[in-house]
């Protein structure tokens, strides 16, 4: 298996769900925001586990692959612990300590045989933008669909029906962290009448006033790039 190590120990991240009615209005905010085309996004993702063996921690680590690239690769990235702590506390995003590198296609058999199992498997389908500010920042907004059976695809279901997942992250390093950490912040409240986006796993649900911004943008035709 070949890999290409990526230099970037950390991330900064938030989510949030927005409603699929919705997300028209905040695919125009976007565009008018970042002021870069919107990627498509259709991304197959597995995650595999090892157990415990001999007092060694058990890890997790997740296999990506964007499928409707004309020549899709693989990308595995392991995803660390959260920084904690009161300054952890003082900031609005979650970073954490996080590895990705680009790996060759036989890097499931690879995996399988250092003894990791597959956990689960997901679809996750929508579009992104990327760009700069301050730090490099991706949006993504996609359904999430699980598979009924092992790399069925094409029969994958959602995990929330009528819900998208907007994630927002950002790149950083251990010296870089808080500047990056602000820059998600300050986009976010951009965002703030269209999706509540909070560090993962503290869901608030959806704004109430989605439909009524939702409106408005959809008649003005979107926002300012920054």
């Amino acid at each position: 298996m070949s890999i290409s190590p990526k230099t970037n120990s950390m991330e900064c991240v938030v989510q949030g769900i927005i409603e699929t009615q919705h997300v028209e209005a905040l695919e125009i905010l976007l565009q008018g925001l970042c002021g870069v085309p919107r990627e498509r996004l259709r991304v197959h993702e597995l995650c595999l586990k090892s157990a415990p063996n001999l007092g060694v921690v058990s890890s997790e680590v997740r296999l990506l692959c964007d499928i409707d690239q004309p020549d899709p690769t693989w990308t595995v990235k392991h995803v660390g612990g959260a920084m904690r702590g009161a300054g952890a506390d003082q900031i609005t995003v979650m970073v954490r300590t996080m590895i990705e590198s680009k790996v060759s296609k036989n890097a499931l058999r690879l995996f399988y045989s250092l003894g990791y199992k597959l956990d689960h498997e997901l679809l996750k389908v929508g579009f992104a933008f990327h760009f700069q500010r301050t730090a490099h920042i991706s949006v993504s907004v996609s359904s999430v669909n699980k598979m009924p059976k092992i790399h069925a695809i094409d029969e994958a279901v959602p995990v929330l029906p009528g819900m998208q997942i907007v994630d927002v992250t950002a790149a950083a390093t251990p010296e870089n962290y808080n500047e990056v950490a602000a820059a998600v912040s300050s986009f976010c409240e951009f965002l703030a009448p269209l999706v509540n986006l909070t560090k993962p796993f503290e869901h608030v649900g959806v704004v109430p006033t989605a439909a009524a911004a939702a409106a408005s943008l959809m008649s003005d035709g979107g926002g300012t790039t920054l």
